[in-house]
């Protein structure tokens, strides 16, 4: 059975931890390097959780955390971004990735009163890629951030809400 959960700052522990195991497993999929928050503060945790105009998610399968995503607003008016997508090994295959993204949408269009869910992934990171595409989202022509390999960009896609 495949739960989802809506995190609030109370639940920085279990964020840092799929976080913290998230940035190690994937070091290519991420903007942010494990470095960067292996030894940050509680206070740092629980302040990403509080993003203003943020919501965030995990997936618990059998007991254990197993994925995470979020949705934040961004700048242009009724476009929201999904962030921080990631799935365990032990959870991919599962539809785990589906249900995260169908709760960021949902929150998107019923909350943030969004008509577009934009988020970025890292070229060459094909298998998420690939998820995004069969879920309706679209390449864009916008450029990238920079990943920290100073080589890669990441490469935005849209989707219509």
């Amino acid at each position: 059975m495949i739960e989802i959960r809506e995190l609030t700052t109370d639940d920085w522990q279990l964020w840092r931890e799929l976080r913290l195991t998230a940035l190690e497993e994937a070091p290519y999929a991420f903007g942010s390097q494990l470095a960067d928050w292996v030894d940050a503060e509680e206070e740092r945790w629980r302040a990403r959780l509080d993003l203003p105009g943020s919501r965030n998610f995990v997936a618990v399968a059998d007991g254990t955390p197993v994925g995470m995503a979020s949705g934040v607003r961004t700048d242009e008016n009724g476009v929201v971004e999904l962030i921080s997508m990631w799935i365990a090994p032990a959870g991919r295959g599962r539809g785990i990735g589906d249900r995260l993204m169908a709760e960021v949408e949902q929150w998107a269009r019923d909350e943030a009163a969004a008509h577009t869910l934009q988020l970025s992934v890292a070229d060459g990171n094909e298998k998420a890629h690939d998820l995004y595409l069969r879920s309706g989202f679209a390449d864009t022509d916008i450029e990238g951030e920079l990943m920290p390999d100073g080589i890669h960009r990441e490469v935005v896609m849209r989707k219509p809400l």
